[in-house]
């Protein structure tokens, strides 16, 4: 099969992924009721992807091209409560493993701290900006770098504190292990506690971790299968490619959570269009 050429960046949803996801927006107004002409889901989405796109505040959108924003924003909440978001994020990880095939073998969990100016839920004082307020991401990705699962917290709390429920997320979506065929998990030192690696033995990982007291070796040696834990740390460039995830500027976490769904699905759906199967 030829390669796939690069997919470039997504501004508007494509018909492929419009089919897929588009039911789980709901009806749209029936031709012939009452009022206004409605404007469309599929050009209202678009406005939220600009909004994720370029981190603009809501009142910037392009009223032209997407529509006002008393109309993106007024769907966005209601599609926010239902869930509908994580619904078509985790539709397109049903289409992705069954068109490509989720990479479970490997996978690999990190946390990343952004900026959360406006505070709100789920932040707290950033370890790593002079207690400024923040948020943490912790996400576990597959093989090639699909995000499978993300938790949400305040800045200051260690990515232990997240590691099960980060894992449990996928719960549902990832196969149960087959012997001699495992899934090897990737983490760094900040996982290295007893409660943690015995959590994710008893979950059937082959764990690939780096002691916290453990020296460097001055020469490496070689590994049959060597660590990749860099995935999870590309799938989080990747996020922060997304100028609403760079910095955080929801207040309410479940604002996050959708925006985080949206980027995550659209990683996924490149990962689909860019994927030698």
């Amino acid at each position: 099969m030829a390669p796939k050429t690069s997919l470039p960046t997504l501004w508007h949803v494509p018909d492929e992924l419009w089919s897929l996801i588009g039911p789980l927006f709901g009806p749209e107004k029936a031709l012939g009721t009452p009022g206004r002409p409605a404007v469309p889901f599929r050009r209202v989405f678009a406005g939220i992807l600009y909004v994720l796109r370029t981190g603009c505040q809501w009142s910037a959108l392009p009223r032209a091209e997407y529509a006002p924003k008393s109309t993106v924003w007024g769907r966005f909440q209601p599609w926010t409560a239902a869930g509908v978001f994580q619904q078509a994020w985790l539709l397109v990880l049903i289409y992705y493993d069954l068109e490509v095939g989720i990479e479970w073998k490997w996978q690999a969990l990190d946390g990343v701290i952004t900026k959360a100016p406006l505070g709100g839920e789920a932040t707290g004082p950033s370890p790593v900006d002079r207690a400024k307020s923040g948020t943490k991401r912790s996400v576990l990705s597959e093989g090639r770098g699909a995000p499978v699962a993300v938790v949400v917290a305040g800045a200051n709390v260690p990515d232990q504190t997240l590691a099960l429920e980060t894992v449990d997320m996928a719960n549902g979506l990832r196969p149960e292990t087959v012997v001699k065929r495992g899934q090897h998990l990737c983490v760094d030192a900040g996982y290295d506690y007893t409660a943690v690696i015995a959590g994710l033995l008893e979950r059937d990982y082959l764990l690939h971790l780096k002691h916290r007291r453990e020296p460097t070796p001055e020469v490496l040696p070689e590994k049959k299968h060597p660590a990749r834990r860099w995935v999870v740390e590309r799938t989080h460039a990747w996020h922060n490619k997304f100028r609403r995830l760079l910095g955080r500027w929801e207040k309410k976490v479940d604002h996050y959570y959708a925006m985080l769904a949206l980027a995550s699905m659209l990683i996924v759906y490149r990962l689909i269009a860019t994927t030698d199967t």
